[in-house]
């Protein structure tokens, strides 16, 4: 069967809307040409000053860049000493990554529920959780929404845990009045094309706590110093050591050029972002099949991605064919995520379905909405057309 004949007819838009995408100007692909130009590709000035601003930006002392967001993750766990016998607590609702890092390290990943409000893991959940192997939380600012802090600080400070945040859609976020990034004691940010800024690939971690960015320079280049202070011998001025088994993990100069180009318009951005998660709240506030996203008063998103969820008990079909009929449309929805656990991966280490039902029950029903700052008004109005026509066929 023609899946447009599934609702009827023209489909809203004659070309596909994807769900998110980067934004790249003039002025960006100048900053890369320079560095074209200039004597370093790789790891230059470049990067220093990209990490410096994007240090400043979100108030934090330090920040290291590295050549994607899971290997930040994977740094901030090596940082934070995770290792075979560490339990790790990570939320399900999250790309694998954040808790593939703690699996590379050697640690367990121990999933905890999220809160059905917020989407974001749920602090009772966390103190469950914890047991005498519990080393780290790395709480997920789901969506750009920033989790409770200061309660997962609680938990953190009352059991000596290290808090790693994985705010891989949060640069631009705030967390009661503060940009997301210095509150935890590391946190991490991506640099994929559909991230609030994009370095093509690429993540950074930011930190407060000297010891840890250290460690994480070290780590990013094998392992590798030059720094005399911290030889062991010393050959001459060509003279360097590995002091441990680190990765090649270096984000180029000619990423940290765009980086330091896209860091310029992120306030642009991410009030573009917020202006049409406006526009969907609403357009959508009196279709009663549909759940919009609730946001806490300590938070104010970036809106990295906007999730719905359907309620199904209202429509005549599941989640699976209203995601089908909108693709049918043009708009290029999304499912984020998956909760981690049901990879066919962690299944073979042991994990169940059924862990974290709250995860589970909005997998069933959540559907991601195209949401980037480039969407024209006539964008948002297709996406809004698009889902109130199949809503209202598939409405009982």
């Amino acid at each position: 069967m023609n899946k447009l004949a599934i609702h009827g007819g023209k489909p809203v838009r004659e070309t596909y809307l994807p769900y998110g995408r980067q934004i790249i100007d003039d002025s960006d692909i100048q900053a890369v040409i320079e560095v074209l130009k200039g004597d370093y590709l790789t790891t230059g000035p470049y990067v220093k000053e990209f990490e410096e601003k994007v240090a400043e930006y979100v108030g934090a002392k330090y920040a290291v860049a590295v050549s994607n967001g899971t290997a930040a993750l994977h740094m901030a766990c090596f940082a934070a000493g995770i290792k075979e016998g560490d339990e790790v607590i990570v939320s399900p609702m999250t790309f694998a990554a954040s808790a593939n890092a703690v699996l590379y390290c050697g640690g367990t990943p121990v999933f905890a529920d999220i809160d059905p409000l917020t989407y974001n893991i749920d602090p009772s959940k966390i103190e469950e959780k914890i047991s005498d192997r519990t080393k780290a939380i790395i709480p997920v600012d789901f969506t750009g929404q920033s989790v409770d802090m200061d309660r997962i600080k609680e938990i953190a400070n009352k059991y000596d845990l290290i808090i790693i945040e994985d705010a891989a859609h949060a640069l631009g976020s705030e967390y009661k009045g503060k940009k997301v990034g210095s509150q935890a004691d590391m946190v991490e940010f991506s640099f994929h094309p559909v991230k609030p800024i994009t370095t093509g690939e690429g993540g950074i971690v930011t930190t407060n706590n000297e010891q840890f960015y250290k460690k994480m320079m070290l780590f990013r280049t094998h392992g590798i110093t030059r720094d005399n202070k911290l030889l062991n011998e010393n050959h001459g001025p060509w003279y360097y050591e590995q002091q441990f088994l680190g990765y090649n993990y270096r984000l180029s100069d000619l990423q940290s050029a765009l980086g330091i180009s896209q860091m310029n318009k992120i306030e642009k951005f991410i009030k573009r972002r917020r202006e049409i998660v406006k526009i969907y709240n609403e357009a959508f506030c009196d279709v009663k099949e549909i759940v919009t996203p609730f946001e806490p008063d300590f938070s104010n998103s970036g809106w990295h991605i906007y999730v719905i969820q359907v309620k199904t008990d209202l429509l005549t079909v599941d989640r699976d064919k209203i995601f089908e009929a909108l693709q049918a449309e043009n708009i290029g929805v999304n499912v984020h995520y998956i909760p981690v656990y049901w990879h066919p991966y962690y299944r073979k280490l042991g994990y169940e379905k059924g862990i974290c039902p709250n995860a589970e029950e909005l997998y069933k029903r959540m559907i991601t909405l195209p949401l980037f700052p480039g969407m024209s008004d006539e964008d948002v109005q297709n996406v809004i057309d698009a889902v109130k026509k199949v809503i209202n066929y598939y409405r009982k």
